[in-house]
């Protein structure tokens, strides 16, 4: 079984950065991809940031400059380091991970997100 447990979120004013956490655990062989979404109330969620295991990176286009992800394979761990935050960044934001455990071969699993709050 595997979990993806968040961490960092919580509330900030405009221009404030925060850095969140996801780590995963359980019976991994190893991961590919890792990203995060962010879903806002009323809207679709969305692809914010994704990292390869070999480090290549991606990100949507409202959080280029402004949203560095990162990864820690030992530790089997994603960050986000938000910068520069906006009220429009307010979401849950939501870890991804594609993991390849001694059961299953590679599957998505999703984190249950954490809250983002930009004040104006």
């Amino acid at each position: 079984q595997v979990q993806l447990v968040e961490s960092g979120g919580g509330l900030v004013q405009a221009g404030g950065s925060l850095r969140l956490s996801c780590a995963a655990s359980g019976s991994i062989v190893s991961i590919n991809a890792m990203g995060w979404y962010r879903q806002a109330p009323g809207k679709q969620r969305e692809l914010v940031a994704a990292i390869t295991s070999g480090g290549s990176t991606n990100y949507a286009g409202s959080v280029k400059g402004r949203f560095t992800i990162s990864r820690d394979n030992a530790k089997n761990t994603v960050y986000l380091q938000m910068n520069s935050l906006k009220p429009e960044d307010t979401a849950v934001y939501y870890c991804n991970a594609e993991i390849y455990t001694i059961v299953v071969p590679y599957m998505n699993y999703w984190g249950k997100g954490t809250l983002v709050t930009v004040s104006s």
